[in-house]
C-alpha cells in the first residue's frame, strides 16, 4: 500500500467516525453519566467538530437540519475518487 492507499484508508476511517457521530445524534437521551459513554461521545465530537463546524457556519440555517455531515461525506467521496484516479 502506497501513500495514496494510506490516505484513502484514513479517509474511510474518518467517514466511519463521522457516521458514528451522526448515529449518536439520533439518540439524544444517552446516559452521559456513564464514563464510557461520555468518553466515546466526547472523542467522536472532538474528532469531527473541527471539520463540521466551519461547514455548518458557512451553510444557511435550514429548518433545524444540519447538512454539514452530508457535505463532508460528499467531500470524502470526491477525494477518494480523485485519489483513485491519481
Amino acid at each position: 500500500m502506497g501513500i495514496v492507499g494510506f490516505i484513502i484508508f484514513l479517509l474511510q476511517i474518518y467517514s466511519y467516525i463521522l457516521l458514528a457521530r451522526v448515529l449518536l445524534s439520533w439518540f439524544p437521551n444517552l446516559d452521559r453519566s456513564n464514563p464510557t459513554v461520555d468518553a466515546i461521545v466526547r472523542t467522536l465530537y472532538s474528532l469531527t467538530e473541527p471539520v463540521l463546524s466551519p461547514i455548518r457556519n458557512a451553510l444557511p440555517p435550514t429548518a433545524g437540519i444540519d447538512w454539514s455531515p452530508l457535505i463532508v461525506f460528499l467531500g470524502i467521496t470526491v477525494l477518494i475518487r480523485l485519489l483513485i484516479a491519481f
